[in-house]
């Protein structure tokens, strides 16, 4: 039966017509998605606590953050496949339902195991929620000034999250306990998957119902655990590690089996025409690109302000705010106003390079640096950029992807995103850590009192910062560099969009109605 045929004597729905709740179901996709934003920075602040009372060693702390990373990492395209079969809003329910009782897990957890499979099993439902929920703003908005609104909301807290989690956790840690960095996201989690179960009305005949493609799962799995794990070692262990050169030379054998044979199954896990359409590839790319300047500096930003500065964890959340603004009013206030009227390229492009002259303003910092007259500047530049050229991009990524595509398109900005955080942590503080030893060694030897050595050692970290930062400014002009050659779209409503072609009645998202 025609999707527009009437039914039970109701009148005939347009095909791809705009869902009367598609602005509340926004309002908990948001929530859903501002909790797996936040979980990324709130457990780094309350890690040193978590970590003096569940005895773990310093040796295995980091799997506090990369059990979660691995299975995230891991799973994303997976969890994508699984939204496009079972339908989003399943999924998008069932990753909540899930992401809580993991979170009830690790904050009641007694031992190192049980907070390593807690954050693991965070990961593992996190990877089904995330793509659930940016697959089923593509579906629910078809209209371009409405969704230039709704990935406005949406690029504002993929990016600003991160920085509300520091101020969250700081509060939660000090003020209460870390166990409350999880518990805190279960009434996240009830109230979204409430909301979603009664509100959200997916769009009908958008499930791929294809067999899974079992081989395809299996190798992008093992191939994306392999590559995250790798530079998460490669910041513990060091570029030259055995073990490390071994999981790149697995990930990229794994890696490139699972496109041969994408390339060749009949119902592919990720069907290549997803990423290979020149404006998806350009924004995976670019994407993928500015989160690994933009993790290395939440790091580095957060060390600093704590070690060289002696802020509390809330008063380096608070230190993080402009950051916040200024992603919120680059995502709502330019990037919504200016989607529909200009081209993707022409918001990215300029967002990044934005980004990279608020990154040239921290290269500046000192041990003695004025909070007003750089840092302030710096990540408000920073956030505005950001924030302009987050938008669009999460919109393009989506834009003109057949239905039943949505899940495993959505899933890609996730993995360039996750993949880009992991490569940033450990190749940033590698270049970080290789200038303070080189700056400390060449200066210690002059520092005859203890206090003159404490002093080379903090002025060595904050060379560490600098010079690390330098790269991410270059790692963000080249992110501007491929949004303006790659990304040719035109804007929304205006000039057609490469890849709505491919739209057909009863396969794509149809052409939706006019509202005026």
């Amino acid at each position: 039966m025609s999707e527009t045929a009437s039914t039970a004597g109701k009148p005939p729905r347009v095909l791809g017509g705009p869902d009367a709740n598609r602005w509340k179901a926004l309002v908990f996709i948001a929530l859903a998605q501002l909790m797996v934003v936040l979980d990324a920075t709130i457990v780094n602040i309350a890690l040193p606590s978590a970590q003096q009372d569940l005895g773990i060693s310093d040796g295995n702390r980091q799997w506090v953050v990369t059990a979660y990373a691995l299975a995230f990492g891991g799973l994303l395209l997976f969890g994508g496949r699984i939204a496009d079969l079972w339908g989003r809003k399943r999924a998008f329910v069932l990753g909540l339902g899930g992401f809580a009782a993991a979170s009830a897990l690790g904050g009641a957890a007694t031992n190192e195991a049980m907070m390593f499979g807690a954050r693991a099993l965070q990961g593992v439902f996190g990877a089904l929620l995330a793509p659930a929920a940016l697959s089923l703003l593509a579906v629910m908005f078809t209209d371009g000034k409405e969704r230039a609104k709704a990935f406005g909301i949406y690029g504002a807290i993929a990016g600003g999250g991160g920085a509300v989690g520091l101020i969250l956790g700081g509060f939660l840690t000090e003020y209460l306990d870390w166990r409350w960095t999880f518990f805190v996201n279960i009434p996240f989690a009830v109230v979204a998957a409430a909301g979603a179960y009664f509100v959200i009305r997916e769009p009908e005949g958008g499930r791929n119902r294809s067999p899974l493609d079992v081989p395809g799962v299996v190798l992008s799995t093992v191939g994306l655990v392999a590559l995250v794990y790798g530079f998460t070692r490669a910041e513990s262990e060091g570029w030259s590690d055995s073990l490390t050169i071994g999981m790149f030379v697995a990930s990229a054998v794994l890696l490139a089996a699972f496109v041969a044979v994408e390339a060749r199954v009949k119902a592919p896990l990720l069907p290549l025409r997803v990423v290979t359409e020149r404006n998806r590839g350009g924004v995976y790319l670019s994407l993928g690109l500015a989160i690994i300047a933009m993790f290395g500096l939440f790091l580095f930003l957060t060390y600093y302000l704590q070690v060289v500065k002696g802020y509390s964890p809330v008063k380096t959340g608070f230190a993080f705010l402009p950051m916040v603004a200024g992603m919120i009013t680059g995502s709502t206030q330019i990037g919504t106003r200016l989607m529909t009227r200009v081209a993707p390229r022409l918001l990215m492009g300029p967002g990044f390079l934005v980004a990279a002259l608020g990154m040239l303003f921290l290269t500046q910092l000192e041990i003695d640096t004025s909070y007003a007259g750089v840092l302030l500047p710096g990540m408000l530049l920073l956030g505005l950029g950001m924030g302009t050229a987050f938008m669009p991009a999460m919109s393009l990524a989506t834009l003109g992807v057949k239905p039943r595509d949505a899940g495993v398109a959505s899933a890609m900005v996730n993995t360039s995103q996750q993949v880009g955080g992991a490569i940033g942590t450990a190749l940033l503080n590698t270049i970080a850590a290789s200038a303070t030893t080189s700056y400390v060694a060449d200066r210690i030897g002059g520092a005859t009192s203890r206090s003159q050595q404490q002093l080379v050692q903090l002025q060595g970290q904050v060379q560490g910062y600098t010079s690390a930062i330098w790269f991410a400014v270059g790692i963000l002009v080249a992110a501007a560099a491929i949004a303006l050659t790659l990304i040719n779209a035109g804007r929304p409503g205006g000039t057609a969009v490469a890849g709505s072609a491919e739209k057909t009645v009863g396969d794509e998202m149809a052409v939706p109605v006019a509202m005026h």
